[in-house]
């Protein structure tokens, strides 16, 4: 019996390759006022950025409908396979609890998974999992799997502008201001599910330097295993930057899983951040 692996868009796993590589992504929405999008789907990355641009209020982000999840999960084992949705951390939406609500009904065959991350470290779960199906592994055995494996994803970004944070009320315009006179740019990981800001620096290049001294100072990458690097907004110079800086990091891989940070984190990191997701050895 066949597994079918599921995420959602809040992995940020590019669509070409999640239909190359056979994985469902299931699009969060979006608005603009009134506007309803579809992450990655109605609208572009490089759109999202440009349109976010141009408006003084952030968007808003909402959830998978437990009916959505249903029909997705119906599509997926129609055939008789099973299905293992690796969902968006519940720490920062409640599609895992939609989910979990939806597969009730599949009599077993759909496994919910908290992904506890979001961003490119849950895609490298995703990933992990899709290899994991095609290597023959069940439902069960996956979701076991992937409880060990998630112990060992890192996640480090650096953002560069304060902007958005302050637009979303997360920092106040004081702070905000006076973070940007001083070029200060905030660097943090994800921690049971949620943001944990670790440290602050002034200048990306020193942003840069953070990203490496958490990963070497977490035992480096593990280059068996999926990794991704990402960046926001329409201009890629910063996430150039980082990857020629530190192709020793990924042993000079010429292939490198460079993606767009989606709608999710977007909306707060703003343009300009950079992120680079990972097991460790």
């Amino acid at each position: 019996m066949s597994v079918k692996i599921i995420t959602d868009s809040g992995s940020d796993l590019p669509h070409d390759v999640a239909e190359k590589e056979g994985i469902t992504v299931l699009p969060l929405v979006f608005r603009f006022g009134e506007e309803e999008y579809l992450d990655g789907v109605t609208m572009s990355p490089a759109e999202f950025y440009k349109r976010m641009d141009e408006e003084e209020e952030l968007p808003k982000t909402s959830q998978i409908s437990p009916y959505q999840y249903a029909e997705a999960f119906k599509k997926a084992t129609e055939d008789g396979s099973e299905a293992v949705y690796i969902s968006i951390s519940s720490g920062v939406s409640g599609c895992f609890q939609s989910a979990t609500l939806a597969a009730q009904d599949f009599d077993g065959r759909v496994k919910v998974y908290d992904g506890k991350h979001f961003c490119i470290s849950l895609r490298i779960l995703a990933e992990y999992a899709k290899r994991l199906a095609d290597e023959g592994k069940s439902a069960d055995e996956i979701v076991a799997l992937l409880d060990k494996a998630e112990e060992k994803v890192r996640i480090i970004a650096v953002f560069n502008t304060l902007d958005n944070l302050k637009k979303g009320g997360r920092i106040s315009s004081t702070a905000a201001f006076v973070g940007e006179v001083l070029s200060i740019k905030p660097y943090l990981t994800i921690t049971d599910g949620k943001v944990n800001i670790l440290g602050k620096v002034r200048g990306m290049k020193k942003g840069y330097q953070a990203m490496r001294e958490y990963i070497e100072k977490e035992g480096g990458i593990d280059l068996s295993m999926p990794f991704a690097i990402a960046y926001s907004g329409a201009d890629s110079a910063n996430i150039d930057g980082f990857v020629e800086a530190n192709r020793d990091l990924y042993d000079n891989c010429e292939d490198i899983p460079l993606s767009y940070v989606g709608a999710t984190v977007g909306t707060y990191s703003g343009p300009g951040a950079i992120a680079i997701a990972y097991f460790v050895k």
